[in-house]
């Protein structure tokens, strides 16, 4: 009983936290109610993950919204690349531990004892499966502004270098580093349309080797596109070895 009113303690506390009291409390027992969980209480699920997938796909498209209105003048690589970088792992654990999300995370013993509770890919697991709680309980509405309420001011949230620095200069002092001068290229795959509605496909290579491809109605464009899926792909290539 002692545990029962602990649990129900900190859900209150967390619905004080993030701003939304639901007028469904079982959605939020299941967005933070990890699959471990159910080894010892199988009649307690279903446990988060279907809500992580909508809630994921609420996040994203909250953000681009946002994003939208406040760069007006950006491209779709450079509103792209921002909606990465405030919906990115590390960004959400942060957010999560921010929101006191992890108190009320519902795990098994023994991924209690491997720290799980403090593993950042549970807490933006957590996080994702939130949102999409809310939005089954209220709404777009709702769900927007709570959601741009845990960000605060999303300008002083991104990265400056995403909006001022050409992806393509990025791209090649990444490969120089490792690789050396000459390891970027460029070349056109195809080129389409009449000229005054051109489309471009181009793929980057690095040591000749194919990291990415982007379309544009002009070569820059589609050059700068293909730097951006390159730096994607490096990236994420980067976080794998760190993890292994």
């Amino acid at each position: 009983m002692a545990d029962s009113t602990n649990a129900d303690d900190a859900l209150e506390a967390l619905q004080e936290r993030i701003g939304y009291r639901f007028r469904e409390p079982k959605r939020l027992r299941q967005s933070l109610t990890h699959p471990s969980y159910l080894q010892q209480a199988p009649s307690e699920g279903p446990h988060y993950q279907r809500l992580e997938f909508l809630g994921d796909a609420i996040l994203s498209a909250i953000l681009s919204e946002q994003l939208f209105q406040i760069l007006p003048r950006e491209r779709e690589g450079i509103l792209s690349d921002n909606r990465a970088a405030l919906a990115r792992g590390e960004e959400l654990s942060r957010l999560a531990r921010d929101l006191g999300i992890r108190e009320a995370i519902r795990l098994s013993p023994s991924e209690e004892q491997n720290a799980g509770r403090d593993r950042d890919s549970i807490l933006e697991d957590a996080l994702e499966a939130l949102v999409g709680a809310i939005y089954l309980d209220s709404g777009w509405e709702t769900t927007r502004s709570i959601v741009l309420g845990w960000y605060g001011d999303i300008e002083s949230r991104l990265p400056p270098m995403i909006s001022h620095q050409n992806p393509k200069g990025r791209l090649q002092e990444h490969a120089q580093a490792e690789f050396g001068n000459d390891a970027v290229r460029y070349r056109v795959v195809e080129e389409s349309g009449p000229d005054h509605d051109k489309c471009f496909v181009i793929e980057v290579l690095i040591q000749n080797q194919p990291a990415g491809r982007g379309t544009g109605s002009s070569k820059k464009e589609a050059e700068e596109n293909a730097a951006r899926e390159a730096l994607h792909a490096l990236g994420e290539t980067k976080e794998n070895r760190e993890e292994a």
